[in-house]
C-alpha cells in the first residue's frame, strides 16, 4: 500500500482489550437476536473513518448498513440537528404541526417519481415504512393479496416479515405471519431459477407471475400490490435487468395492481440516482425510503399520489415518525445528495466496479461483480463453472478485512457488499480495495 494515503491504524490485535470488555458486558444485557459480525466497538466517527474504544482507526465500507450516506457526522447535518434541537425536539407529527416535517414532506414530494400530486407519511424506520405501504395498498385497492420475491428483505415486523424471504432464520418460529403474501423468483440472472439466460429468457420470471401465479394461486382482482426491491439488498445485491422492472410495471397496469418500490437500502442517491428505480425509467405507485434518508437519524417514509393515499384521519399514525431532529437531518442530507454526493456515487462507484471486475479475473473465488453507484456486490464461488457458493470463505474474508482495519459486510449467503458513505474518495476506495484483495488472496492461498 502507498504511504501517501491515509490507512487504518491498528494498535494491536483486534479486538483490543477495551473492546473485549465492552462485548462481554453487551452479551449480559442485549438481546441475542442481534447479528454482530465482528467485535468492533465504535466511540467516534468522521467521514469514512471510525475510531474504536482502543483507539484503532478503521475504514468504513458499510456505512452503518447503507445508512450514513453523507459520511459520519457531516458538519452540515450536525449543524442542522443542533439548530433544530435548540428549538424543538419532539411534538408528534401525526397529531400536531411543525415546520420541519412539512418542509421535508414538500421536498420528498418534489424529488419523488411517484407523480405530481404526492402525499407523504413519515415513520421511524424502513420496516415501519414498509408496514405502512402494505396497509395503504390494501386500503386503496380493497384487495388482500401481495406478491413478493424470493431473496427479498423488507423488514422483521410481522407484515414486513411476511414479505421477506431472505433467510429462513428470519422467519423461523414466527408463524403464522400476516396472510396473503405469495413469493415468486426474482430476476437473479446469475442464478436463474428457470435455468434460462437473459435476454433470450423472454423474462420468464415475469411471465411466470401472469401465467402461473395469477391463474392458479391468486386471481388478479385479489392482488393489491407487487412489493419489490429495484436492487435486492440482503438477498445478495442482485441487480435485475431494467426490462424486468418495466415488464412488472406493465403487468401491474394490466390488472390494476399497485407497484410498491422498496428503496430502503438502494435509494437516497446510493446508486447514482436519487432512487434506484429511476435507472429503469419506471414510476412506482408507492415508494418506500429509509436508511440513508437522514444520515443516521431514525426516519422512514412512504410516498404515493393522493389518489392512492386517501385514507381517513386515524387510519395510520406514528408517535415519533417525522421527529423534528430527523426531519432537519433529512433536509440537510437531501441537499448534500443533490449538490454533490450523487455525482460522487456515480464516479467512485464506477471506479470500484471497474477495479473489482478486473480483480475478478485474477481471483478464483470471485464469481460475479454487480451493482450501481456505491451499491456493489461481489458473489463468491468455489467454482466458476458450477457456481458452488463460497459461504464459509465469505465469512473468513470479512473477518480478515476487519483484522486489517476494513469494516465490510456480507449479503445473502456468499456475497460481500461494498456500501461506503457517499463522500468516499478515490484514495479511500483504493485503500479498501487493497485490503479486500489481501484478505481474498489469503483465503485463496
Amino acid at each position: 500500500m502507498s504511504n501517501q494515503r491515509k490507512l487504518p491504524i491498528i494498535k494491536g490485535k483486534l479486538p483490543g482489550p477495551k473492546a473485549k470488555a465492552w462485548v462481554k458486558r453487551d452479551t449480559k444485557v442485549m438481546s441475542p437476536s442481534y447479528t454482530r459480525v465482528y467485535p468492533s466497538v465504535i466511540v467516534k466517527a468522521k467521514g469514512v473513518w471510525l475510531t474504536d474504544v482502543d483507539g484503532d482507526k478503521l475504514l468504513d465500507f458499510n456505512a452503518g448498513i447503507a445508512v450514513c450516506t453523507t459520511g459520519h457526522c457531516h458538519p452540515k447535518v450536525v449543524k442542522a440537528i443542533q439548530q433544530q434541537s435548540e428549538n424543538l425536539i419532539h411534538y408528534s407529527g401525526t397529531d400536531f404541526y411543525y415546520p420541519a416535517e412539512i418542509e421535508l414532506a414538500e421536498k420528498l414530494v418534489k424529488i419523488s417519481i411517484t407523480g405530481p400530486d404526492n402525499r407523504v407519511f413519515l415513520a421511524n424506520s424502513g420496516t415501519e415504512a414498509v408496514e405502512g405501504s402494505i396497509k395503504l395498498a390494501r386500503y386503496a385497492t380493497k384487495r388482500q393479496h401481495l406478491i413478493a420475491f424470493y431473496g427479498a428483505f423488507h423488514g422483521r415486523t410481522m407484515g414486513a416479515l411476511a414479505c421477506t424471504a431472505s433467510k429462513t432464520k428470519q422467519r423461523r418460529d414466527f408463524s403464522p405471519l400476516v396472510p396473503g403474501v405469495i413469493h415468486v423468483p426474482y430476476a437473479y440472472c446469475y442464478r436463474c431459477a428457470y435455468n434460462r439466460e437473459y435476454p433470450g429468457c423472454n423474462l420468464e420470471c415475469v411471465r411466470f407471475i401472469e401465467e402461473i401465479v395469477l391463474q392458479n394461486t391468486a386471481s388478479p382482482e385479489e392482488v393489491a400490490a407487487f412489493i419489490f426491491e429495484p436492487i435486492q439488498g440482503e438477498g445478495g445485491y442482485i441487480v435485475p435487468p431494467d426490462d424486468f422492472i418495466r415488464e412488472l410495471r406493465k403487468l401491474a397496469d394490466k390488472y390494476g395492481i399497485l407497484l410498491i418500490d422498496d428503496e430502503v437500502q438502494a435509494g437516497m442517491g446510493r446508486t447514482g440516482e436519487m432512487f434506484a428505480i429511476e435507472h429503469s425509467g419506471v414510476k412506482p405507485d408507492i415508494l418506500v425510503s429509509a436508511k440513508g434518508i437522514a444520515s443516521g437519524m431514525p426516519l422512514g417514509a412512504f410516498i404515493a399520489p393522493s389518489k392512492i393515499m386517501h385514507w381517513e384521519p386515524g387510519a395510520h399514525g406514528s408517535t415519533f415518525g417525522g421527529n423534528p431532529l430527523a426531519c432537519a437531518a433529512a433536509l440537510a442530507t437531501i441537499e448534500l445528495l443533490e449538490n454533490e454526493l450523487m455525482k460522487n456515487a456515480q464516479k467512485i462507484g464506477k471506479f470500484l466496479l471497474d477495479e473489482l471486475e478486473e480483480m475478478k479475473w485474477r481471483h478464483r473465488l470471485m464469481g460475479d461483480v454487480r451493482g450501481r453507484g456505491l451499491f456493489i456486490g461481489v458473489e463468491l464461488v468455489r467454482d466458476k463453472v458450477t457456481k458452488e457458493k463460497a459461504i464459509k470463505e465469505k465469512e473468513v474474508i470479512i473477518q480478515k478485512c476487519f483484522e486489517k482495519g476494513l469494516l465490510i459486510l456480507g449479503a445473502g449467503q456468499n456475497v460481500i457488499r461494498f456500501v461506503p458513505p457517499l463522500i468516499i474518495t478515490k484514495e479511500e476506495a483504493t485503500t479498501g480495495l487493497e485490503i479486500f484483495e489481501e484478505a481474498l488472496t489469503s483465503v485463496e492461498n
